[in-house]
């Protein structure tokens, strides 16, 4: 599959199966706190332009995508961002993640950012995985630190692992 696969800047045009693949993810309930994918106005406002990729297969359909948010508009933490990705469940095991994530790394290291990080459900195996296979490390659990709003799991308090990457590099 990762032959036929091109990852590429997401275009707003991509927004509409990047946020079918997203609002998948938080159905699920193991992906994040959010209730729902924004749309595009909302998405573009808080990710940063350059740092945003979509995986397409040989057709062009989108099947997965990365992006990052900075975590602090202080000037010291210009190199520190936040970043999500997302793979379509019908393409999930097919190394799509391990593509975005390693484009993810690649476009934030050419822009002078040295730590990528998230918070992961210690429950998302599969996120965790791979992760930790590119770099990442678990630097710490933040226990009941907020409860689901939505899906199978509403009410219930959640704890997450905050993950890292530190480039070698910056």
């Amino acid at each position: 599959m990762t032959s036929t696969l091109t990852v590429r800047a997401m275009e707003p045009g991509d927004w509409s199966l990047a946020r079918s693949i997203y609002q998948e993810g938080i159905d699920a309930g193991h992906a994040t706190f959010e209730s729902s994918a924004p749309d595009w106005e909302s998405f573009d406002q808080s990710r940063l332009p350059k740092h945003r990729h979509v995986a397409a297969s040989a057709d062009g359909t989108a099947l997965g995508w990365a992006a990052v948010s900075p975590v602090s508009s202080r000037r010291v933490y210009a190199g520190v961002v936040e970043h999500s990705v997302y793979v379509a469940s019908a393409a999930r095991g097919l190394g799509i993640g391990t593509a975005l994530l390693q484009a993810l790394i690649a476009s934030t290291e050419r822009d002078g950012i040295w730590t990528i990080q998230a918070s992961v459900f210690p429950e998302n195996d599969a996120s965790l995985k791979l992760h930790l296979a590119n770099g990442f490390t678990i630097v710490g659990r933040r226990q009941r630190i907020a409860r689901m709003t939505h899906g199978p799991l509403i009410g219930k308090w959640r704890d997450t692992l905050l993950i890292e990457r530190r480039s070698d590099r910056i």
